[in-house]
């Protein structure tokens, strides 16, 4: 930011979501710069914040400006990508994450000590995004990340927490991917129509992948051992979690996982 903002622009919903269905603040990232001088810290505005970005609302100008606040891993993972669009998305994502946790902690967005946890399958440090805490102060944050296409959803929580947005499935995708569902998710999927099936899986993956962020496992657990449902409400997949899904544009699906709400 070229002159000092106290955080991210943010657009709130003017009217209540659907019922069923969390609406998330939308990040303003058009006009961002390298932020100048420190932010105040601030606490959670309450056991969970939703953030969503839209990577085509970014021009140019705004998305050189938000590859200066990733750090150096972080760009050669999004040199990594050989599809522009999905390295946009990346760096997008990325930015967006460290401007609402520059804010929330005080921090320039630039200086935040991410990393990369051990991954729960192999050990190397391709993990989830987490923050280095050796001599940072981490006030009981966690957060979560995830990107799909244009979209980008951040969830910040004082407990573990995961999201998870992907654009609609196909029917082939369906097809291919019914052992990744619960028993009883196959069986409520053989009951719709066959042109209803590819939302329901969608609903019924992203808040699988939700919870599975939340958990810290990712998909080295077995996405069908928990029944989330498919229909339009999820199912609690454990006492001591919460899961909703998220209001997103048309075209996508995107879900919640809180522990302990």
């Amino acid at each position: 930011m070229s002159e000092h903002r106290p955080g991210p622009l943010l657009t709130r919903p003017a009217h209540a979501p659907p019922p069923g269905l969390l609406c998330p603040a939308v990040l303003d990232l058009s006009g961002l710069r390298r932020p100048v001088g420190l932010p105040r810290p601030r606490a959670l505005e309450g056991p969970l914040e939703l953030y969503l970005a839209q990577v085509g609302a970014v021009d140019e100008g705004a998305l050189r400006h938000a590859q200066e606040l990733l750090d150096a891993e972080e760009r050669a993972r999004a040199r990594a990508f050989r599809h522009a669009r999905d390295r946009d998305a990346y760096v997008v994502a990325h930015a967006a994450l460290r401007n609402v946790l520059s804010v929330l902690l005080g921090m320039r967005a630039d200086a935040l000590p991410l990393v990369r946890e051990p991954c729960a399958g192999c050990g190397g440090p391709h993990g989830r995004p987490a923050l280095r805490t050796s001599g940072v102060r981490t006030p009981g944050v966690h957060f979560s990340l995830s990107h799909s296409g244009g979209l980008v959803l951040v969830a910040l929580a004082g407990a573990p927490v995961g999201v998870d947005v992907e654009g609609l499935a196909t029917a082939q995708a369906v097809l291919s991917a019914r052992s990744a569902l619960h028993v009883a998710e196959r069986d409520e999927l053989t009951l719709l129509p066959a042109h209803e099936r590819p939302a329901a899986f969608t609903r019924a993956w992203v808040r699988k992948e939700a919870y599975l962020k939340g958990l810290g496992t990712g998909l080295v657990r077995d996405p069908a051992l928990d029944h989330v449902g498919t229909g339009p409400l999820p199912v609690a997949p454990a006492p001591d979690w919460t899961l909703r899904d998220v209001l997103v544009p048309a075209g996508y699906a995107a879900a919640v996982a809180l522990r302990g709400a």
